[in-house]
């Protein structure tokens, strides 16, 4: 059975002064404007911004639940004690500073918060503001993946029980291995670090078992050769087929993270 869900359209509406304590909920806005008004404890749940013009505006505790902003300029406006549960942008000139004040506080809720200003962010052009989305992202996910297997919060215990709490710690450990890694896909950094761990690996190989150990020399030698087997721009014919083919298929698995950073990091702007 189907019912009318009692929601109203609104076109070319104009707020002409402050408002406080009133109930908007469940309308559809569209070309809605106000410039440098000041919104307090107002209740906007379920409401759809279309293609508005709320420049500069302030919004104290007010409630965002389940909103949707399409194509509307928020550009100036500052959010204190807001609630965005379940809201989404699409198209939207919002400051990222929302990112800081304005995420909701449970993990998983953050996430989706997170992630739909970052795809909002990437079809603007935005590629700082789509950074430090999947900043956010990405620690609300490392938080909330961690949660869901070792907190002993009524909400995860209840809902993560037996093979999913395991399932949850596995994927939290991939999680942690891939950000040690390469930041999951963000931080060159951290690729960087993981280059430097391969190469003093490789120095413990050579020095260990081609040098004398007993001598720091052994291992600069060892140190400075490395990037050149890494690389494969020399040829030492005492090390064996094995290690060699090893450290081409590192060095070519490194180099792929490498190139998907810079694609990604290309693809937002």
């Amino acid at each position: 059975m189907l019912e009318n869900s009692g929601k109203t359209e609104l076109k070319d509406q104009k707020f002409t002064a402050d408002v406080s304590e009133q109930k908007y909920t469940n309308l559809h806005f569209v070309r809605l404007v106000a410039k440098g008004r000041k919104f307090t404890n107002i209740d906007f749940k379920y409401c759809t911004f279309d293609a508005c013009y709320l420049r500069s505006c302030k919004f104290d505790s007010c409630d965002f639940t389940g909103c949707r902003f399409i194509g509307t300029n928020l550009h100036g406006a500052n959010f204190s004690g807001c609630k965005f549960e379940y809201a989404s942008f699409e198209r939207t000139d919002i400051n990222n500073e929302v990112l800081s004040n304005g995420c909701p506080g449970s993990e998983n809720l953050k996430i989706r918060f997170a992630r739909s200003l970052r795809m909002n962010y990437q079809q603007l052009g935005d590629a700082l503001s789509a950074n430090k989305a999947i900043e956010v992202e990405l620690d609300a996910t490392k938080e909330h993946l961690y949660k869901a297997w070792r907190s002993n919060e009524s909400y995860y215990r209840k809902k993560y029980k037996g093979w999913h709490r395991a399932q949850h710690f596995l994927l939290w450990v991939k999680f942690k291995l891939l950000d040690l890694l390469w930041g999951n896909g963000e931080s060159a950094w951290k690729l960087a670090r993981a280059v430097l761990v391969v190469l003093a690996l490789m120095t413990l190989f050579d020095a260990l078992n081609y040098r004398d150990p007993s001598l720091v020399r052994s291992y600069w030698n060892a140190f400075f050769l490395a990037p050149q087997v890494f690389l494969g721009t020399t040829n030492q014919t005492y090390f064996p087929s094995c290690y060699i083919t090893l450290v081409t298929f590192v060095r070519l698995v490194l180099f792929g993270f490498f190139m998907a950073i810079i694609v990604k990091r290309f693809n937002r702007r």
